[in-house]
């Protein structure tokens, strides 16, 4: 993915073909990520249950600093996510935060040139 997933779809991207595949009935049932799961569901679609969640920690990946408290004033983050920017500018609105694109088997490489970055778990 070399998009924004607000600029391909955004919610409900992840989740459209497997409720296409309910909805025609190619299979019986959907679990979805809560975080991919659109605010209106499609016609015809129940959410029947919510699990509990696991760690939802996120990991921080910085070669400077222990915490996002820790960083100077004018500090660029790099997110994917429209919510953790959001989160970020919420708490600290010293920060600045920037549009991070890529797979995560592509981070490695490339770690030295990010200068601070947040994950998902």
């Amino acid at each position: 993915m070399d998009k924004p997933l607000a600029d391909i779809g955004g919610k409900g991207l992840f989740t459209k073909e497997i409720d296409e595949a309910l909805l025609n009935g190619m299979i019986d049932i959907a679990v979805h990520s809560m975080k991919d799961v659109p605010t209106y569901l499609p016609e015809g679609t129940i959410l029947p249950c919510n699990l509990p969640r696991e760690d939802v920690r996120d990991a921080f990946i910085s070669l400077t600093a222990n915490s996002l408290g820790e960083l100077p004033a004018g500090s660029i983050i790099g997110s994917a996510s429209l919510r953790r920017q959001s989160q970020i500018l919420c708490r600290y609105p010293s920060l600045k935060v920037s549009m991070i694109v890529a797979l995560i088997t592509l981070l490695p490489p490339c770690i030295n040139c990010l200068c601070r970055l947040v994950l998902s778990k």
